[in-house]
């Protein structure tokens, strides 16, 4: 958050790239970072484990920061310094290819390293706790909510004094404290070691779900058994039986060619009910994680145009001279303030009047962030609009708190939506697939941001680069917050749609059992109940 937050600043103060150029730069660089979640997830659970991968993640990350220190510390890595009259006349010269490089390395290390860091840390997190056990079930969600807070602590503290420090005393100090913490987060990961539980890599996830898909295309054409009992390996499936995407069952069938056992156990010629069940559990999350893609979007404009919009407006308290990226902290502080109150006041609230554990479903804290991040876009489009006429027509300054009101809705709905899309892809993915489901959560938030920088660069070339200028008095950014509302409200409809469909993932243990056994319990439930519906029965009929 340290670097993210007040990159533009740099880019644009610094190197002299445009606004335009410098958001997308951002927007990539932290899309890549979480994209390359999925790799670090997909190592995890095939080859290393999710604690090596994120140890080796950490000392990527290090490197790294490290690399980013001396890119911003070397003074032949940036052009000559540009004065204001020239910097309104874009006569500054922007940084070259070679004064590039060193960033970008150093930009994209970090990338890797954080990748493998955000897809693993958090499923070894909750490889702490057995979901089968109520007690621990509930640890778990207690645990997912400090992780966040955890992590908006880290932020506040990098928003605040780091970004000042980059500002003020030099980005070289700025960043290398960033690579100090790094090391110091690395050795009290290795510390824990004695205490942790750890769960072995199950191969490779992928190589399940490319085989499931192949043969059940390659059994396309045949028929489905009378019973799913007659599936490969019913009786031992460690998960449910579900109905939905039944043509994914062919993968699971016996044909002639697997009649002898010993192709039952080849899994290159028949699945099993089990991995064809965790096929289906990924391609359950695909609907949700679509539209979960553009509260990243939005959120994405906190890190960039909210941020240069902040250089724009009056930041002078006293005497004192807030830097840009600092009012991100506003960001920060409203995730922070209700990442407690979901805990303390709207969860246990939530408790007593639905009569769930969770008090609000996840999918329920994603629709809130939805709305949430649609109202920011509205709030943002207007505070955006009268900072440009003040500016143009009064030649006034508009005071930069007007911000927080687009960082507090935003802030609240990340509350929700971060919280609400980590538990849904932990708790709803199969267990060998937690690492690549928080890779696949990690890649909603990388493809907001390449979302954005698609979003900038078609309208940059459709309004031939009227809306969004680096003097933002000569632009248009309001109507790029409204576009952004306008597409929020259409996503949210769609969300609503797909999320009243969703079927969640049942955690309770099962019993396998045969078809005359699953036959047996049945009759016996439903004598149960004709018994029990005569006992009520016959209560009534007493007389008081």
């Amino acid at each position: 958050m340290g670097i993210s937050m007040n990159l533009v600043p740099y880019l644009v103060g610094d190197l002299h790239i445009s606004a335009a150029k410098s958001a997308t730069m951002v927007t990539n660089f932290m899309g890549t970072l979480n994209l390359l979640g999925l790799l670090g997830g997909f190592l995890a659970d095939a080859k290393l484990s999710r604690y090596v991968t994120v140890a080796i993640s950490a000392a990527i990350t290090s490197l790294g920061v490290i690399l980013l220190t001396v890119a911003t510390t070397i003074p032949s890595m940036r052009p000559p310094p540009c004065d204001e009259y020239r910097r309104q006349h874009h006569e500054c010269i922007e940084a070259n290819g070679r004064q590039l490089a060193l960033l970008y390395v150093a930009l994209y290390t970090i990338a890797l390293g954080c990748g493998g860091i955000k897809s693993n840390v958090s499923s070894f997190g909750s490889d702490q706790f057995d979901v089968t056990d109520p007690k621990e079930e509930n640890a778990m969600i207690f645990f997912i909510s400090r992780f966040y807070f955890g992590i908006s602590i880290g932020s506040l503290f990098g928003v605040i004094v780091l970004v000042y420090i980059q500002d003020n005393i030099g980005r070289g100090l700025g960043y290398g404290i960033s690579a100090a913490t790094m090391v110091i987060a690395l050795a009290v990961l290795l510390c824990g070691t004695p205490w942790y539980r750890f769960k072995r890599p199950q191969g490779s996830p992928l190589t399940i779900l490319w085989r499931v898909l192949f043969l059940a295309l390659k059994k396309r054409n045949q028929s489905y058994p009378s019973h799913p009992s007659l599936l490969n390996d019913y009786e031992n499936r460690r998960v449910p039986y579900t109905k939905r995407f039944k043509c994914l069952d062919k993968a699971a069938v016996l044909d002639d060619d697997c009649a002898a056992n010993t192709n039952k156990n080849k899994p290159c010629v028949v699945s099993t009910v089990t991995q064809v069940e965790e096929v289906k559990m990924v391609l359950k999350l695909l609907p949700i994680w679509s539209t979960c893609i553009l509260f990243w979007t939005i959120y994405s404009q906190m890190n960039t145009f909210t941020i240069h919009q902040a250089t724009a407006m009056h930041r002078t308290v006293g005497s004192f001279v807030i830097p840009a990226g600092s009012f991100s902290a506003f960001l920060v502080i409203t995730i922070l303030l209700f990442t407690s109150l979901n805990e303390k006041v709207f969860v246990p609230l939530a408790r007593k009047l639905t009569h769930n554990v969770q008090g609000i479903t996840c999918l329920q804290r994603i629709g809130i962030g939805l709305i949430l991040s649609m109202a920011a876009m509205v709030g943002a489009a207007i505070v955006e609009k009268e900072r440009r006429q003040r500016a143009i027509q009064k030649e006034i300054k508009q005071s930069a708190f007007w911000l927080f009101i687009q960082f507090f809705l935003v802030g609240c709905g990340e509350a929700f939506a971060y919280v609400g899309q980590l538990e849904f892809f932990i708790r709803e993915a199969p267990d060998r697939m937690k690492s690549m489901s928080t890779g696949l959560f990690l890649s909603t938030i990388s493809m907001g941001f390449f979302v954005s920088s698609l979003l900038v660069y078609i309208v940059d070339h459709a309004t031939k680069k009227s809306w969004l200028r680096t003097n933002l008095n000569k632009g248009k950014l309001n109507n790029f917050y409204w576009l952004l509302a306008a597409l929020g409200f259409i996503n949210l409809l769609v969300f609503l749609i797909l999320a009243s469909r969703h079927e969640y993932r049942t955690h309770l243990p099962i019993k396998p059992e045969s078809r005359e056994e699953e036959l047996k319990s049945l009759n016996n439930e439903m004598i149960e109940d004709v018994e029990k519906k005569a006992s009520i029965q016959s209560l009534k009929n007493i007389e008081p």
